[in-house]
């Protein structure tokens, strides 16, 4: 009798699945078309995702299609049967029964074609995820089974806080021990006595890089322990394998670029080490220009050094460019717009650095001033001990360091009290005294004269000279020029104080006023110098 009930049941669903296709073939035709205009509908059993119906079928949605679908295999389930999965090809798909019974059709509007997938393919794996899903749903009701995933969750979970206490443990000490050893380095970083790296800041790069590492870690551990503890249970299963299988192919897709980009990686590396190659060369050949060891031409010891440094920024420059195509990600869309993005960035921001560089290089090149000389830039003089790519820097002679920016300097007119001696120590001392018409200028000359002579530091060779420089209305302005000896104990500003002392001391001694005389009206006794003064003393008949 249960034989006989079963073969009608097998006959009469072998009847519907025929009627079922006779009707369907000439509607097949006015189905496909819909395709386009459907929201796709996953058939999801057991929380798995078994099938993606995409098109209507017999005037079902997909999101119908998947409703009747899931229905009918709960219902395929319930009668406790063996649960065979089979396929069956129709002129329209493939029909994937559960114990020769209907479960769902899948259609060639449900292929993915994007991903080159097939009919035959996307109802192979519909199946097996069926397959899957009825497995998952005998072992959820076989408590022996259920009882040992829980008894290997509960391992899992203790492995788990063990490892998680190591790891706190090995943070601890491991930090402890590049705290000490980072703090031991830095104390010994030192440079003219300065301590270049302070040790709270080196403790607390590492305090910093440890706890990184450590929640690195323990957030790896803990998603590997998610997802093994959701694959132990039949319905989180799949919640599991997407887990880890989000892990294996990020892992897989990173290798497999890295692996793919080595060998433009490689050539992109012998680029820079044939750059790396040339700047070698350069720094020797142009060390040795430095050192006066090589003559070349237009490239004197003072410019070998910025000539070098311009030359390794054009090589690497040309390296960069040369290994651009074969750096991984040069040929994408985000790297271009990031290449873009970063020299928009340093067209806006860096104007005035460029600016800076090329009033450096064009200082450097016109030798306007060299470093030891005396110069006075604008309303700042001292001696040159820097002339950088971007600043200038001078020593003045009362304890400051200025630092100047080079395209200031640039545009300032520049005095330079060395470069017309042989010796750059020697300088020149130039300073302005203006006395009436009613002293003899020979006079003037002569007390200006013996100033300087009575000034240290003041050479005789060459000797001081005085000029007239002006004819005002009301006075003459002479001026002084003589050469000093320029020391780190006595720099200009102290022998120019020592020089005007002794001026002043010499015309008090010969009662000569130093003033500039102005009148509100003409004098009684005409302004004038007769003949028998001229040689007054100091003076003396040539």
């Amino acid at each position: 009798m249960f034989l006989s009930r079963r073969f009608l049941s097998w006959l009469g669903e072998s009847a519907c699945v025929a009627l079922l296709c006779l009707w369907v073939a000439p509607l097949h035709a006015q189905a496909q078309p819909e395709a386009p205009h459907s929201n796709p509908a996953p058939l999801v059993v057991m929380n798995r995702t078994i099938v993606t119906f995409r098109v209507p079928f017999l005037g079902f949605e997909p999101a119908d299609r998947a409703r009747e679908a899931r229905e009918r295999i709960e219902e395929l389930l319930a009668r406790q049967g063996p649960a065979d999965v089979s396929m069956q090809a129709i002129p329209q798909g493939i029909l994937v029964k559960i114990d020769d019974a209907l479960a769902f059709g899948v259609t060639s509007g449900d292929v993915n074609t994007l991903h080159n997938d097939t009919l035959e393919t996307t109802a192979s794996r519909a199946a097996d995820a069926l397959r899957g899903a009825i497995n998952e749903t005998r072992e959820l009701r076989d408590t022996r089974s259920l009882l040992k995933s829980g008894a290997i969750a509960v391992a899992l979970t203790l492995g788990y806080l063990a490892l998680l206490w190591l790891l706190a443990l090995a943070r601890r000490r491991i930090g402890y021990r590049l705290g000490r050893i980072a703090k031991a380095k830095t104390e010994q970083l030192h440079l003219h006595g300065v301590q270049l790296i302070e040790s709270d800041w080196a403790l607390d790069l590492v305090r910093r890089l440890t706890a990184f590492l450590f929640w690195a870690l323990a957030l790896l551990l803990t998603y590997e322990w998610t997802g093994r503890v959701l694959e132990l249970f039949p319905y989180t299963r799949p919640w599991g394998e997407r887990l880890n299988g989000f892990l294996v192919d990020t892992a897989a897709k990173l290798v497999g670029g890295i692996a793919g980009a080595i060998p433009e990686l490689l050539i992109a590396a012998v680029i820079f080490v044939l750059a790396r190659f040339v700047v070698g060369l350069l720094h020797r050949f142009f060390d040795r220009v430095a050192s006066g060891r090589v003559d070349f031409g237009w490239v004197d010891p003072e410019t070998a050094r910025p000539t070098r440094r311009l030359l390794t920024i054009v090589v690497w420059l040309l390296a960069l460019v040369m290994a651009y195509p074969y750096l991984p990600g040069a040929s994408t869309d985000a790297f271009k717009g990031l290449s873009v993005l970063v020299g928009l960035m340093v067209s806006i921001g860096g104007a005035s650095v460029v600016g800076q560089m090329l009033s450096g290089t064009i200082l450097t090149y016109t030798r306007t001033f060299r470093v030891g000389e005396y110069v006075r830039i604008g309303e700042h003089e001292g001696v040159v001990v820097e002339l950088g790519m971007y600043r200038t820097r001078l020593r003045t002679g009362i304890g400051e360091e200025l630092t100047l920016p080079n395209s200031m300097v640039l545009e300032t007119p520049t005095r330079n009290f060395s470069r017309n001696t042989a010796d750059r120590s020697i300088v020149v001392l130039d300073t302005s005294a203006t006395i009436g018409y009613d002293t003899p200028w020979r006079q003037v000359h002569e007390m200006l004269k013996e100033a300087a002579r009575r000034t240290t530091d003041v050479l005789a060779e060459p000797a001081p000279e005085v000029y007239q420089t002006a004819l005002s209305d009301f006075y003459v302005e002479y001026r002084l020029v003589a050469h000093g000896l320029l020391s780190q104990d006595f720099p200009r500003i102290d022998i120019l104080g020592r020089l005007h002392q002794n001026v002043q001391d010499v015309f008090n001694e010969h009662g000569v006023q130093i003033m500039s005389p102005h009148y509100l009206g003409d004098p009684d006794e005409a302004k004038i110098v007769p003949q028998s003064r001229w040689f007054e003393a100091p003076a003396r008949h040539d």
